[in-house]
């Protein structure tokens, strides 16, 4: 995890930091630099041991609700009924202020944001398509989300003509309004804000945080990090040490891969908390629609929230796909032990092995598929030179799949060597 390049000579960064300590940040031991694995990052100039605070971030760096409304938009949101989310009031903000270039007091910190996004949301819909089913349904309705929200917006982006000399049209289109979501699903941190009459009752748990936004994550680093109201001020303390010039991680949440890229846009690999979703037509699939009990065993799965996050891991079939299986395995004579099957026991022996087989072939039935996508994704990328990154990246979810499901496999096998 060494830097490639030091960035913090870079006039954008240097600016940056000019701003923050403006408003009360004094420097820490962070600088950004460019990484080989992880791009963009902040590495430490010493190192850090367990305990250690790597940033603490004054109130006034921050950008929340109460930016938003001490600023000239925030009478209009008061005024406008019914009222607007804290999500658009935050979005709203930060296309006004992006608009107002210059003039805007946020600029060193826009200037530094991404300029587009790899969230699902904003892939072309050839990209959706080679996502695992479960995560794109997920994308889809990610899309669907920020499509209704900016159908919702229109009237309440209107009424804020009489701020802008152009068009509010133009200003809040849809592409303002898509980068806009994914800088605040991508980048905020948790912070908890007290209820304002003037906000839907949606929560108000968002702030933007600058600087402190360049930590990347890492699923194998420990970190606490809340708003310290003695200091007034964000904080991150470190529960793992880091040496000098490497790159200091922080941990968003114990996600799974499909998680990460809905959520943040990116992929991490050897991740212990990845899993490869089978989804319910898939899980169906292997079972006769002849069997007479076959649609009551379904509604005993969906009743029992046994169709959904059905998983392959690191350590083979999760406990609830095998239980699924062996709910939809179960004999005429045996289905009256359904609920016994729920809570972990055997009904018998040709049951366990029926539902290990199935699995087994799920899992080689998703190693192909995972194969044949990844040979679309390499000849999509010969052919087409503008989707490179946002194709790598679908890549590598999928290659992190593919390594899953073999691992599954073999353990599935080895599982059935046992019991021959």
């Amino acid at each position: 995890f060494l830097f490639l390049v030091n960035c913090s000579h870079k006039l954008e960064y240097i600016k940056l930091k000019k701003w923050l300590k403006e408003r009360g940040f004094e420097d820490s031991n962070l600088r950004p630099a460019e990484f080989w694995e992880t791009g963009r990052g902040l590495m430490t100039t010493k190192a850090l041991q367990t305990g250690d605070l790597i940033i603490s971030l004054p109130e006034k760096c921050l950008l929340t609700t109460g930016t938003v409304l001490s600023s000239c938009l925030g009478g209009h949101i008061v005024k406008w009924k019914p009222p607007v989310s804290p999500l658009l009031a935050l979005c709203t903000f930060l296309i006004a202020e992006k608009h107002a270039g210059e003039k805007s007091p946020w600029k060193p910190y826009l200037d530094v944001l991404p300029r587009t996004y790899t969230c699902p949301a904003c892939l072309e819909p050839d990209l959706i398509n080679l996502l695992p089913k479960p995560l794109k349904k997920k994308a889809q309705e990610q899309k669907m989300m920020i499509q209704e929200l900016f159908r919702s917006s229109k009237a309440f982006f209107s009424s804020l003509q009489p701020l802008f000399a152009e068009n509010t049209g133009t200003i809040f289109n849809y592409s303002a309004l898509e980068w806009a979501w994914c800088t605040i699903n991508t980048r905020t941190i948790y912070m908890k804000h007290p209820r304002r009459e003037c906000f839907s009752l949606e929560p108000d748990v968002y702030a933007l945080a600058p600087y402190l936004d360049l930590l990347n994550h890492s699923p194998s680093v420990q970190v606490k990090a809340a708003f310290n109201e003695q200091t007034r001020s964000y904080e991150i303390w470190t529960n793992s040490q880091c040496k000098k010039y490497q790159e200091v991680f922080i941990c968003y949440g114990p996600h799974d891969n499909q998680r990460l890229l809905l959520e943040y846009g990116f992929v991490a690999m050897d991740n212990p908390h990845s899993s490869v979703y089978v989804s319910p037509d898939t899980l169906l699939k292997y079972f006769s629609p002849l069997d007479k009990q076959r649609k009551t065993k379904v509604s005993i799965l969906k009743d029992h929230d046994y169709l959904e996050n059905l998983t392959f891991g690191w350590e083979g079939p999760s406990w609830r796909l095998l239980t699924a299986l062996k709910v939809l395995s179960l004999g005429a004579d045996e289905f009256p032990c359904w609920r016994r099957v729920l809570l972990g026991d055997v009904t018998s022996a040709r049951n366990e092995q029926q539902a290990l087989d199935t699995a087994a072939k799920i899992c080689q039935f998703l190693i192909e598929e995972t194969q044949h996508v990844l040979l679309q994704i390499s000849q999509l990328k010969r052919d087409k030179e503008n989707l490179k990154t946002h194709l790598a990246l679908v890549e590598m979810l999928r290659s992190e799949d593919l390594k899953i499901l073999q691992k599954s496999a073999e353990i599935l096998c080895n599982l059935n060597l046992g019991t021959t």
